[in-house]
């Protein structure tokens, strides 16, 4: 039967591309898992399952990959039966169909689709907190005021404010793990919905594909779509986490404040306007984080209202935005992490803004408060009476007893070189030594933790991949061993 003219270009050619593009690989180490499964349980016999693995063999993947739609077959599912078929004829090609359906071999193949893109999500993460981690090992003494609500608040450290960041992208991580662990189970062996009267062996198919273990309930197996939605839940959280992040740099970048300078090779300049060095690294990563953000929050629009059962024909179009999801927050944390790893940082700038607008008095209300017996509300409003009397000139110290006369209703004297040590953004930072502040003692330790952190989830990144590429190694074994 030849189909529309319209539906073909409209559906089937872009699907077709779309598969191949995305999934011919899983494909194949599918039909390669099963066919050693059906061999090596018997289902199917040694003679036929060789000559089926020497059909696989032949198919020429550069040559799928070139194929263009010719509206001969439904899908690329359908085109490689086809190839089979020609390759060992219709009666041993029909029996590598034993047991198992497009539903069963599609969910499998977008599981291990997606479980590589949430790993390449958690490396760029990854990379981008060993870089973070690396410039706040440089900068654990560089001072500068942190802002609230938009105004000069604290003075803290670079190392701090980055640690904060380091922190969260390590918490996105273990939500990025857990998805991939959600993922990570394999739905072969689930058939149309039901499962099979066959006695199919999940558990091996799901070894040589690289699963953590078979899915369980089958039915399940084709009708859910959580693991997708947690998946982009991982992302969409680490993307909105990276979006304010990279639009402090950007504000870092503006002139005003002139806290950040990217590399040459990182900025563009304008076709009029010669002294402009535009920060597009910074730029496009914030514009990468928000599309991918958009397209991983409209999965859940995309299949909230699906029946609870095969949707395959729906998967069509949400399985490539579920790849331009994860692929743009991909390149979204790879390009921030190049751009921080060649950033450089005025810290005289930093510095001097830090000794402005007053952003350590704070401690003055804390050190009434500590050593002198004020309750603190007392303490704050004799700080925010020195503020605003500071400007008529005199002693600070001089002015520091007349408000805390007016107040306290005594005269607390402290001499004017202390209250210029007390007051420096230096002792404000050195004294905060509570557990995540910002005194270099401390940030010291949390750097030390995080960097042991980020080994440890390294190696955790790489011995899932070896893994995967173990069972690949393995299914060739199998394939051969018929």
């Amino acid at each position: 039967m030849a189909f529309h003219p319209e539906y073909v270009r409209l559906v089937l050619d872009e699907n077709f591309e779309d598969a191949k593009r995305l999934f011919l690989d899983p494909l194949m180490a599918i039909q390669y898992a099963h066919l050693a499964m059906l061999a090596e349980t018997g289902i199917v016999g040694r003679p036929e399952a060789r000559r089926l693995r020497a059909a696989l063999d032949a198919i020429d993947l550069a040559a799928v990959r070139a194929t263009r739609y010719d509206g001969e077959c439904e899908d690329l599912f359908f085109h490689v039966e086809r190839l089979i078929v020609e390759a060992c004829g219709a009666d041993a090609a029909g029996q590598m169909h034993t047991a198992r359906s497009r539903n069963d071999i599609d969910m499998t193949m977008y599981r291990m689709r997606l479980r590589e893109q949430l790993l390449d999500l958690a490396g760029e993460a990854l990379a981008l907190r060993r870089g973070l981690a690396t410039l706040a090992g440089a900068h654990r003494e560089t001072i500068f005021p942190a802002h609230t609500h938009t105004q000069p608040a604290q003075p803290t450290t670079v190392a701090h404010y980055l640690l904060a960041f380091i922190e969260e992208l390590a918490r996105d991580h273990a939500r990025i793990v857990a998805a991939f662990e959600t993922t990570n189970r394999c739905p072969l062996g689930a058939c149309a919905i039901t499962g099979t009267g066959f006695p199919i062996d999940r558990r091996r198919t799901s070894e040589l594909l690289g699963f953590s273990g078979p899915t369980g309930n089958t039915y399940g197996s084709i009708a859910t779509v959580d693991y997708v939605l947690e998946s982009a839940g991982a992302a969409v959280v680490t993307l909105a986490g990276l979006g304010r992040f990279l639009q402090d740099m950007l504000l870092w970048c503006t002139r005003e404040i002139g806290y950040l300078r990217l590399p040459d090779t990182l900025v563009q300049a304008s076709s009029i306007m010669p002294q402009k060095r535009n920060p597009v690294a910074l730029e496009h990563a914030r514009s990468l984080s928000s599309k991918a953000l958009a397209q991983a929050a409209s999965l859940a629009t995309v299949v909230h209202n699906t029946p609870y059962g095969d949707i395959v024909d729906t998967e069509d179009d949400f399985q490539p935005l579920v790849d331009a999801a994860l692929r743009d927050a991909t390149r979204a944390l790879a390009l921030a992490a190049v751009a921080m790893a060649g950033a450089e940082l005025d810290t005289a700038k930093m510095v001097a803004r830090a000794h402005e607008h007053w952003v350590t008095v704070t401690e003055l209300s804390d050190t009434l408060a500590r050593d002198h017996g004020v309750p603190f509300r007392a303490a704050h409003a004799i700080a925010a009476r020195l503020v605003r009397t500071r400007g008529a000139g005199g002693s600070i110290g001089a002015l520091l007893a007349a408000a805390a006369k007016e107040i306290a209703g005594r005269e607390i004297v402290i001499a004017d070189d202390v209250l210029a040590r007390l007051l420096s953004p230096q002792h404000f930072v050195d004294i905060r030594r509570t557990p995540g502040g910002p005194s270099p003692a401390v940030t010291a330790r949390a750097l030390v933790e995080g960097h042991a952190a980020i080994e440890r989830d390294a190696g955790a990144i790489a011995e899932r991949r070896r893994l995967i590429a173990a069972a690949s190694a393995a299914r060739r074994a199998a394939a051969d061993a018929i």
